[in-house]
């Protein structure tokens, strides 16, 4: 297995000089600015936040609208489990523009600069890196990337309520933000998402209350409050209802896990 990454940047005036093709395939992500990007005698336009993915030997090129950034991946002889996570994301070989939300480009532009960081370095075991970090991309990839407006407008609301977990849901003040009527809204969340508003601030609020739990000596009564909850018995009957045991012993659990 091969990898190459790096990030590059441009001025306005930059682009491709004609089609060109390579035998990696390709992941790149538009960190800043935006572009042109022509493949299969079609032009579509890419702006921060967009990954473009290309199979092997395909001839493309990118054209600058814009200073413009990208994180961008090659790799090539990948193991086949690996192939087919990529395979997914493309589907029939062609090559596809996937977009991400704020918050999901900046958490894949930090996990790809950890990459580079790893790639730099000497390893012991280069080639089985390479394979997990190419895995783990491509994982994050499948599991936030959309490619209609419509879900990306969905996916800022659920952004919207992970920024604001400790603030009540009001399912007519989403609905307004997302440009919908209240039950398009609420169809279109529960098809993104599989669940509710509510339902998905919820587990939100439990990922980042057993984050907290775990990673840290914060108070219980602190960490109620940065979970949207004023009073610590609630919290705690809501914790024991979602995870079956109170919050200070399912922090005793875990230090005594890894202990």
């Amino acid at each position: 297995m091969e990898c190459k990454s790096f990030i590059g940047a441009h001025d306005e005036h930059w682009e491709d000089d004609g089609l060109r093709s390579h035998q990696e395939l390709e992941i790149t992500l538009i960190m800043e600015g935006s572009g042109r990007f022509c493949a299969h005698g079609r032009e579509a336009r890419v702006e921060s936040g967009n990954v473009v993915l290309i199979p092997s030997e395909v001839p493309h090129s990118f054209h600058a609208l814009s200073p413009i950034r990208f994180g961008v991946l090659l790799a090539d002889r990948i193991p086949s489990e690996v192939k087919e996570l990529f395979d997914r994301l493309i589907q029939d070989g062609r090559t596809r523009i996937i977009a991400l939300s704020r918050l999901d480009r900046d958490r894949y532009e930090r996990l790809f600069r950890e990459w580079l960081r790893i790639r730099s370095a000497p390893l012991k075991d280069p080639i089985r890196n390479y394979a997990v970090w190419v895995e783990l991309l491509l994982l994050f990839l499948n599991e936030h990337a959309h490619s209609d407006h419509q879900a990306l407008s969905i996916s800022f609301i659920g952004d919207y309520i992970r920024q604001h977990i400790q603030d009540p849901v009001h399912v007519s003040a989403l609905a307004e933000m997302s440009g919908l009527s209240e039950d398009g809204f609420r169809k279109q969340f529960a098809k993104i998402y599989g669940m509710t508003p509510k339902q998905y601030q919820q587990q939100c609020r439990l990922a980042e209350a057993k984050w907290l739990l775990s990673s840290s000596d914060k108070d219980l009564q602190s960490l109620a409050e940065s979970v949207g909850f004023s009073q610590l018995h609630s919290f705690s009957l809501w914790f024991k209802k979602m995870e079956g045991c109170p919050p200070s012993e399912w922090r005793n659990r875990q230090r005594l896990y890894h202990h």
